[in-house]
C-alpha cells in the first residue's frame, strides 16, 4: 500500500514538473518569437520600402552619354540604393511575359520608352524625398517624365507607424502575461508542498533553509524550459533565414545572441523570484490557513 502511494506521489510530482517546464518553455518561446519580430521589424519595413520604384522615362533623343551620367550621379547619391536601365525592348519583353501576348503585333511598333528604375534607401522613401528626386530628374532636358506611386508610399509609411506602435504595446502586454503565467505555474507547484513547508518550519528549520531547495529546483526547471524555448527559437530563426534570405537576419547575429541570452536569463530570474515569493507566502501562513 505504501509502495503504491509512493508511486502515485512520484507520478504526480513528475506530472507537476512536466507541466511547469512546458508552461515555461511555451511562454518563453512565444516571448522569444515576439523578440525576433521586434528585432527585425525595421528590416521587414525597410525591405518593403525599398521595393518602391521611381521610374525616370527618357526621351527618344536622349544620348547614351547623358543616360550614363544620370545613372552615375544617381548611384553616387546618398539616398539611392540601386538603379537599373531598362530599354524599351526590355520593357516590351517584360509586358509580353506579364500579359502573355505581344502587343506590338496589334500596334505595329514599340510605343514604350527607355527608362531608369531607381530604388531609394528605406529612410528616404517619403513623399518629400521622392518629390526631390523627381524634380532633380525633370531638370534634365532629356527626361520626359518621372513616375512613382505616392499614395502607396504614404499608405506604407502610415501603416509602418501604426504597426510599430501596436507591436510595442503587445510586447509589453505579453511580457506581463508571460511573467504571470510562469508565476502561476510555480505557485501551484509550491502549493502542493505547502504542508511539507509548514512541517519543516514547525521543527525549527529557518525560512532560508526551507526556501533554498524549492528555489534551486525551480531554477533547474526554468533552465530546462528556457533551453527548450531556445531550441524552438533557433529552429524558427533558421527557417526564416532560409525562407527570406533578403532580410539578412544573420547580419544582426549579436542582437540575436543577446535576445537568446535575455530569454534564458528570464527563465532563471522569473522562476527564482516567483518561487521566492510563493514559498514566503506559505511560510507566513498559520497551519489552519493551509487548508483554504
Amino acid at each position: 500500500m505504501s509502495s503504491y502511494y509512493e508511486k502515485q506521489q512520484k507520478r504526480r510530482l513528475i506530472s507537476s514538473y512536466f507541466s511547469v517546464v512546458l508552461s515555461i518553455a511555451l511562454v518563453l518561446f512565444l516571448l522569444g518569437l515576439l523578440g525576433i519580430i521586434l528585432l527585425n521589424a525595421k528590416k521587414v519595413s525597410d525591405h518593403f520600402k525599398e521595393q518602391v520604384v521611381v521610374t525616370i522615362y527618357l526621351k527618344e533623343n536622349a544620348k547614351e552619354i547623358e543616360i550614363k551620367q544620370l545613372e552615375k550621379s544617381l548611384a553616387m547619391s546618398d539616398y539611392v540604393k540601386s538603379t537599373e536601365y531598362v530599354s524599351k525592348e526590355q520593357a516590351a519583353e517584360f509586358m509580353k511575359a506579364e500579359t502573355g501576348e505581344d502587343f506590338m503585333d496589334f500596334v505595329g511598333y514599340n510605343p514604350l520608352q527607355n527608362s531608369i528604375d531607381v530604388h531609394l534607401k528605406a529612410d528616404y522613401v517619403t513623399s518629400e524625398h521622392l518629390e526631390t528626386v523627381s524634380t532633380e530628374a525633370l531638370n534634365k532636358k532629356f527626361v520626359e517624365e518621372v513616375s512613382y506611386d505616392n499614395d502607396l508610399v504614404n499608405l506604407m509609411n502610415d501603416n509602418v507607424k501604426k504597426i510599430s506602435f501596436w507591436v510595442l504595446i503587445i510586447s509589453a502586454l505579453f511580457t506581463v502575461i508571460a511573467v504571470l503565467l510562469i508565476n502561476s505555474s510555480l505557485r501551484l507547484s509550491v502549493y502542493s508542498k505547502r504542508f511539507t513547508i509548514k512541517t519543516m518550519q514547525m521543527v525549527g528549520a529557518t525560512k532560508q533553509f526551507i526556501r533554498r531547495p524549492f528555489i534551486w529546483k525551480s531554477i533547474r526547471l526554468g533552465i530546462i524550459g528556457a533551453s527548450l524555448a531556445l531550441i524552438g527559437m533557433a529552429i524558427v530563426f533558421y527557417y526564416l533565414n532560409q525562407t527570406f534570405p533578403e532580410l539578412e537576419l544573420m547580419n544582426n547575429i549579436v542582437l540575436v545572441g543577446l535576445l537568446f541570452v535575455v530569454i534564458f536569463g528570464l527563465g532563471v530570474v522569473i522562476t527564482w523570484i516567483s518561487t521566492h515569493f510563493a514559498t514566503q507566502r506559505f511560510l507566513n501562513l498559520r497551519t489552519d490557513e493551509l487548508y483554504y
